[in-house]
């Protein structure tokens, strides 16, 4: 049977989908969230709805671009704004500092160095607060599994696509980002 919503079968207990997902989120990814939960609440359903309204008071729907394209768009905004209620729900915030700042933990900006002797910062946050463009990496991604509890000048092997990759930790700071 053919159909859209057919897939390839995939092996539960192989499938990176399946995978448990940590519920942690620093203080402000989850004030983000409730921001983008806010406008899409406040600003954009309300513009949306009334839109809709416009396009079904012209008349014919089955042939109306405007009143389908926006019929979409506002079930769209209606689907977000119910996964962010039940996500944020589910979310654990985390917003105080670890008591010993000398090791990694959740939310730790971290300072790795390479056999080369290149250097890359990482922050590690939630799975919602992922920020490629920033170099902030989920707490389950397996960089951050091998550095979470590890002090500082210790070496980590981390399993990459390319081969292990063995990282030094130069440093460790749980200073607020907008400083």
């Amino acid at each position: 049977m053919k159909g859209r919503n057919m897939t390839r079968w995939r092996d539960p207990a192989k499938d990176p989908r399946q995978e448990p997902k940590s519920n942690l989120i620093t203080a402000e990814g989850a004030e983000r969230l409730r921001g983008i939960l806010d406008h899409l609440s406040r600003v954009k359903r309300p513009a949306l709805s009334a839109k809709v309204g416009e396009a079904a008071a012209l008349g014919d729907r089955s042939e109306n671009a405007d009143y389908t394209y926006n019929k979409k768009e506002l079930n769209r905004v209606i689907a977000r704004i119910r996964y962010l209620t039940k996500r944020l729900d589910e979310l654990t915030v985390v917003d105080r500092l670890p008591a010993d700042t000398g090791k990694v933990y959740f939310g730790a900006f971290v300072t790795l160095e390479d056999e080369e002797g290149e250097e890359m910062k990482v922050r590690i946050v939630g799975h919602d607060e992922i920020a490629p463009d920033k170099r902030w990496i989920s707490v389950d991604s397996p960089l951050a599994k091998a550095l979470l509890g590890k002090p500082l000048d210790e070496e980590v092997t981390v399993a990459a696509p390319g081969g292990e990759t063995t990282w030094i930790i130069t440093q460790i700071d749980y200073r607020d980002p907008t400083q």
